[in-house]
């Protein structure tokens, strides 16, 4: 997808904008620059990608936005109807989530690690008991949540579906405000490496994909978190 050099460039700020003279924020840079229609939706993106890209625009604060904006491009052209980005996607999520939030919140984001983590095995053809290194290592740091986590979760199935229309979409919002509302003061940079790091994943996919099935009869427009 060729992209469009912009005749201005739009400020990073909070929320959806009607132009670029308003402001932007991160997708609708991409949009603007993928010479899409105006949107912070736009189809050159992973749509749960784009949700993450929406959720940390909005979350950090605004002396930090700005840095935001060198990732935009690498956006662009990032996606695909791989059901393994839906659970990479939300386990970048937890894992940069877990270390950092309150203990409220790194039980309900241990259980979400948990379910990527058996989703894609069950994708690799994995048992569903495997666990890949970032997540192992992210659990062990929290045992406390772990142990909980493995109690509440047992041996049910993950029902697909609906791991891809809602689990994880919830497991990146429930993420990325965890990171806001924590009391350490690199809230900022830690919401900039999940972005940074989700990117990167996705990209490894991307390059991935010539050896990896699709499945198309999941959906590629999987419900975004909402503002």
């Amino acid at each position: 997808m060729t992209t469009a050099t912009p005749t201005l460039v739009p400020m990073l700020t909070r929320g959806k904008h009607r132009s670029p003279r308003k402001g932007a924020c991160f997708m609708e840079f991409a949009s603007y620059l993928a010479g899409e229609r105006w949107s912070d939706h736009p189809s050159c993106t992973h749509p749960l990608l784009s949700a993450v890209a929406r959720l940390v625009n909005d979350n950090t604060s605004d002396d930090a936005r700005q840095r935001l904006t060198a990732l935009i491009p690498s956006v662009i052209g990032l996606t695909s109807d791989d059901p393994r980005w839906n659970a990479v996607i939300a386990r970048r999520a937890a894992v940069t989530a877990v270390p950092v939030v309150s203990y409220e919140h790194q039980r309900a984001l241990a259980v979400g690690l948990l379910t990527c983590e058996r989703v894609l095995a069950e994708l690799d053809g994995r048992p569903t008991t495997s666990l890949s290194d970032v997540g192992r290592e992210t659990l062990a740091s929290v045992p406390s949540a772990d142990r909980w986590a493995r109690q509440y979760c047992g041996d049910r199935p993950v029902p697909t579906a609906r791991f891809h229309r809602r689990s994880a979409p919830s497991i990146v919002l429930l993420a990325v405000g965890g990171i806001a509302e924590s009391c350490g003061g690199d809230r900022d940079d830690v919401l900039l490496e999940l972005l940074a790091s989700t990117i990167a994943d996705c990209s490894a996919l991307s390059s991935d994909v010539a050896d990896r099935p699709t499945a198309t009869h999941v959906l590629a427009t999987t419900v975004s978190p909402s503002r």
